[in-house]
């Protein structure tokens, strides 16, 4: 019967028999019976058949939806009973950000590294765009991302971290004195930021664009690919930036620059957990994602030496 059920979804997604066949090493013989017998089977008629291919009707589109259900089922059952089988170690495929992947993740992997040594990750650090595809495409087990959240029916979305947009700046500039600014002294200064089409970056433009100052009024210096050599080039007075307090927060407390809220709108972005709706997170993914949703131990995690952490006992 899974054959059968494998045969249909084919056909309804590639819409052409004669595709269908050669992706499944078939004959187009054998798909059209299978075809034709699913559909005796249920009393509907579930293809119209035109000369440039095949469309589902109303009623196949109904068994689709189905079909693809049960069919993510099926292959969830086979993973899980495979994984006993082999008696694997928990493996999860872990998508992030570049934020997150730099400045979050390491100290939750060194967490749960001592916490739960039996469960081995396999992380991709990629933009917003490619760890939501791989979601979908289940080659990612959980995707963790930063700023605007894409919409799709398949993709589960909870937000586990509000992360704030701070102004930052040298320990010699005129601002250093105090911990706040308004958004009306940002076009004043010169502007050090991330690269056109960056996630913080977009954050920021559309935040400030909600909050009545134009981008285009900012007094951009420079554009670089890399967080770190921004704060690099602040704490040497040649500019001030906007940016992740995720990514300040340890230079911060070290006194290496200074950080100032945005007094009259501060900028808040959020951090999301993306996982496949039409998949069920094992035993040891819900302890990743449990952990994200604890915000007191999270914060924990968070504020600690990632040296620490390794050896923690």
């Amino acid at each position: 019967m899974e054959q059968h059920l494998l045969v249909f979804k084919e056909v309804a997604e590639t819409r052409n028999i004669t595709l269908a066949a050669k992706k499944l090493h078939m004959s187009q013989p054998s798909i059209s019976l299978q075809i034709q017998n699913l559909e005796n089977q249920y009393g509907a008629r579930f293809f119209d058949r035109t000369n440039k291919g095949v469309t589902l009707t109303k009623e196949g589109k109904i068994f689709y939806a189905h079909v693809r259900s049960v069919l993510d089922i099926l292959s969830n059952a086979k993973e899980q009973i495979s994984a006993l089988a082999k008696d694997q170690r928990g493996l999860i495929y872990l998508g992030a950000t570049l934020t997150i992947g730099e400045y979050i993740l390491p100290n939750i992997l060194a967490f749960l590294f001592k916490t739960h040594p039996d469960v081995d990750f396999k992380v991709k650090i990629a933009n917003t765009e490619s760890i939501s595809q791989d979601v979908l495409e289940k080659k990612l087990h959980i995707g963790l991302i930063e700023g605007p959240v894409p919409q799709h029916k398949d993709l589960n979305v909870e937000n586990f971290w509000e992360d704030e947009l701070v102004v930052v700046i040298s320990n010699f500039h005129p601002w250093a004195s105090r911990k706040s600014i308004t958004l009306a002294e940002l076009p004043h200064e010169r502007l050090v930021t991330r690269e056109d089409g960056s996630g913080t970056r977009k954050v920021m433009e559309m935040a400030l664009l909600e909050r009545g100052l134009d981008p285009e009024q900012l007094n951009v210096s420079m554009e670089l690919g890399s967080t770190q050599a921004i704060k690099q080039l602040v704490s040497a007075g040649l500019g001030i930036t906007i940016i992740s307090s995720l990514t300040v927060s340890k230079e911060a407390d070290q006194k290496l620059f200074k950080t100032l809220k945005i007094q009259d709108a501060p900028i808040y972005r959020p951090l999301s957990i993306l996982t496949n709706a039409r998949t069920t997170q094992t035993k040891d993914e819900r302890i990743l994602i449990n952990l994200l949703h604890d915000h007191r131990l999270l914060s924990d995690v968070l504020s600690r030496d990632y040296n620490e952490l390794v050896d923690l006992e």
